[in-house]
């Protein structure tokens, strides 16, 4: 495939051939699977370039002399520019490695917490995975930050009408997911935002699902801070990213110390690295991150909007086929979601449907999709979650129906 060039019709099954795991089976059936929200296989593009690198091109990055630290160095920073394309992002200076979304949220909070005083108020929505609950918390216990809560409607879609009313002179930051990991709704990032920065506070955007299943352009958007991880777009583990605005990055204090983030190094002083590099402490994630943009680089090959549409016929596909059964309870149901389908079974414990959904090879996730205060806000104690992805096909959406029915008759 040529550099620029997009496949405008889009064949899955062209695409699923492309996944070396995906010829496998489990428990002697044709592996389906559908735990991409958790995180997604790789291609043979980004498995080729792991090898290659390790094999032929491998050394250390940055100031290094010599030819393989040059490529290296090379690959490793154009990574860095893919990712900025991705994001639409100013400038590639403005994309920090990380080890993934969690690290990129907690490298925000940790660096705000010093500026927090008693009293200012962190908002989040009752949608968010623990990633983007938890450092806020470790706010409110060390700084005596206050967390508000956006609510979720009973169709899975932010009241915003709350949200506007939680706003005030005292909210630092506004921090929400782009795409809910649980419920599959897209978030109006831009109008979250809008309002956010009209009230004086930041904005952080958790698209770890929205930038593989949404449009991540930050410049659209307006955020502050936008973060994504690697191993959910077909990428390795280890690996994510921090988007910031120039000014806000500038204005955040070192996360780590250690080689490469510093200027000058004396005994009675330090002077640290602009952006991104004085977030980057320590020898980088080398191979991921280039990994990452190889991810990147095939993803690109292909319209995002024919993916988009792809995965929710699927979804939709799997919906239809369900619809009548009433011992399911699917969770969110917002105009416009993404391709996620979670759901509850009469009688039934998540895990329970998941093993027995095992059995037939059809992989699944269940329990509490690290976003417990949305799983009381939606009454459940647990829930199973398919998510489709690009490489899904309608026979695995079939697969799946099947596989489900069956594993909910085995209560009856």
């Amino acid at each position: 495939m040529a550099d620029g060039a997009v496949v405008n019709t889009f064949d899955p099954y062209a695409v699923r051939a492309q996944f070396p795991i995906l010829s496998r089976q489990v428990n002697g059936k044709p592996l389906v699977y559908l735990d991409n929200a958790a995180s997604a296989q790789k291609p043979r593009a980004v498995i080729d370039a792991l090898v290659a690198t390790m094999e032929g091109g491998y050394a250390n990055v940055h100031r290094g002399l010599h030819t393989l630290s040059n490529e290296a160095t090379e690959a490793f920073e154009r990574a860095r520019e893919i990712v900025a394309h991705l994001l639409n992002a100013e400038s590639a200076e403005q994309v920090v490695w990380t080890k993934g979304g969690t690290e990129a949220i907690n490298l925000v909070a940790n660096g705000l917490g010093l500026s927090i005083e008693p009293g200012d108020e962190i908002i989040v929505s009752e949608m968010e995975h623990h990633s983007n609950i938890v450092p806020w918390h470790l706010l409110r216990e060390r700084r005596g930050a206050v967390i508000r809560w956006i609510p979720v409607k009973d169709d899975g879609s932010l009241d915003m009408t709350a949200y506007a009313d939680l706003l005030g002179p005292r909210t630092r930051m506004v921090a929400v997911t782009h795409m809910s990991n649980v419920l599959g709704t897209i978030n109006p990032v831009a109008e979250i935002t809008r309002l956010a920065h009209a009230a004086g506070a930041q904005v952080l955007i958790d698209g770890c699902q929205g930038a593989v299943h949404a449009t991540p352009d930050v410049q659209a958007i307006g955020c502050d801070f936008y973060v994504l991880t690697g191993h959910k777009l077909f990428a390795p583990t280890g690996i994510g990213a921090l988007y910031g605005k120039a000014e806000a990055l500038e204005a955040l204090p070192p996360y780590q110390g250690g080689g490469e983030m510093i200027e000058t190094v004396e005994q009675d002083r330090v002077t640290y690295a602009r952006p991104p590099h004085r977030f980057e402490a320590g020898t980088p994630p080398i191979l991921e991150a280039i990994g990452l943009g190889a991810a990147l680089e095939w993803l690109a090959q292909y319209d995002r909007a024919a993916v988009q549409a792809h995965e929710h016929a699927l979804y939709q596909h799997a919906v239809d086929r369900l619809q009548g059964q009433n011992w399911l309870r699917i969770l969110g149901q917002a105009e416009g979601k993404g391709a996620i389908l979670t759901f509850a079974v009469e009688g039934a414990h998540a895990h329970d449907v998941a093993q027995i959904m095992d059995r037939y090879g059809v992989a699944v996730r269940a329990g509490l999709h690290c976003a417990e205060p949305l799983a009381k806000r939606m009454g459940v104690t647990s829930s199973t979650r398919a998510s489709f992805a690009l490489y899904n096909t309608v026979e695995d959406a079939d697969a799946f129906v099947d596989a489900l029915i069956k594993a909910r008759n085995f209560f009856v």
